[in-house]
């Protein structure tokens, strides 16, 4: 496997040659910010209209069909036209708040973004404490919501954020103890370490039994709870809280709500592929060595896309499948069900590495 170490120290050790360390440093940052911030951009396009698609194959639909070829350039007119939207100011709301928040949302979604391990050396931010940082910020989301309910002055808006607050909190629970099966199971928190682990070793799916099999199962129906999506899209409910907790927000401060709501989708699968399917590890069976090496010809940002892009359809079926929950059945479901599954998951998965029986 190609790593992107060999690049970056190629191009740090050029510059460096030619100007000052620090300056060198500012030019390599703001060109990172750029490709975040351009990936950020393609990968929420490219989600918008998967969406649409598989909820158009789902219903029986054709879904978008005449701005382009099958629709392609339907999400381009539509970030236009919302580009050019007025942002309405209203009068009874808090306007430093009700205008920060969508900023909140969208930075915590963009540097939870930057965590993806994409190839092998090319991960934006890499501690050896990812995950608990990864959680970490993940978790500021939340408060943009809340601030966008609160500083709204709407008894629907703050009855919607108050919802996806109980609910976001609710299933970071689950997230987080599935998480650390898996770090039970590898022995780091380092994102980096956890994929090159996955590329000699197997993926941890297959390495850690059923204990790993049930966590993912739970990362997929948390992660969506997380997201805010179908069938726990409580929060966003139309038939009784209009839009829920941006409701009254207009123009690109809306747009930022909808741009973080695809990209976590795309961060939550990402991170599903990374700790259970590999990461950008390529598929080794034991004993096909030509298979093997016929794998390993594939670039890993070609694996690690794919891999999150089947997760993001596992998670778009599971919406388009089921109806929407009462907000009693979605806290039941986590407090009854998935929190005790995932603790009796843990001490499993505990037992299994203890006692050597994961491959």
């Amino acid at each position: 496997m190609f790593n992107f170490n060999i690049v970056s120290s190629w191009i740090h050790g050029l510059l460096t040659g030619v100007m000052p360390e620090w300056a060198a440093i500012l030019i390599e940052s703001i060109v990172v910010a750029l490709v975040i911030i351009t990936l950020y951009a393609i990968f929420a396009i490219l989600l918008i209209y998967m969406e649409r698609k598989i909820c158009a194959f789902f219903q029986c639909r054709l879904g978008p069909m005449r701005v382009g070829p099958y629709g392609t350039i339907q999400v381009l007119s539509d970030v236009l036209k919302m580009m050019t939207k007025e942002v309405i100011n209203l009068r009874q709301t808090d306007h430093f708040l009700h205008n920060m928040a969508p900023f909140l949302v969208v930075t915590a979604s963009m540097v939870t973004f930057a965590c993806l391990p994409w190839n092998a050396g090319a991960q934006i931010i890499d501690f050896n404490v990812g995950v608990f940082f990864f959680l970490a910020i993940s978790s500021l989301g939340v408060v943009g919501i809340l601030l966008a309910g609160w500083s709204s002055n709407n008894k629907y808006s703050l009855i919607g954020a108050m919802r996806s607050g109980a609910q976001i909190i609710s299933y970071e629970l689950s997230i987080g103890m599935t998480m650390l099966t898996m770090i039970c199971l590898t022995g780091t928190m380092s994102f980096s370490e956890i994929c090159a682990q996955q590329a000699t070793e197997g993926w941890n799916i297959f390495r850690g039994h059923l204990p790993a099999v049930i966590a993912f199962l739970i990362y997929l129906v948390a992660g969506n709870a997380e997201c805010n999506r179908g069938p726990f899209d409580l929060p966003e409910s139309e038939s009784e809280l209009t839009a829920g907790y941006h409701t009254e927000y207009s123009g690109m401060h809306f747009g930022y709500y909808y741009l973080a709501e695809y990209l976590n989708l795309f961060i939550c699968a990402g991170m599903a592929s990374t700790i259970f399917l590999g990461g950008w590890a390529p598929l080794h069976i034991a004993g096909l060595d030509g298979f093997n090496m016929v794998m390993d010809y594939i670039p890993g940002a070609v694996w690690f896309i794919g891999k999150t892009f089947f997760v993001v359809f596992l998670l778009m079926w599971l919406r388009w499948t089921f109806p929407r929950l009462r907000i009693d059945q979605i806290l039941s479901l986590e407090w009854k069900y998935l929190v005790p599954i995932s603790m009796i998951n843990l001490i499993l998965m505990a037992l299994i590495v203890s006692f050597g029986l994961h491959f």
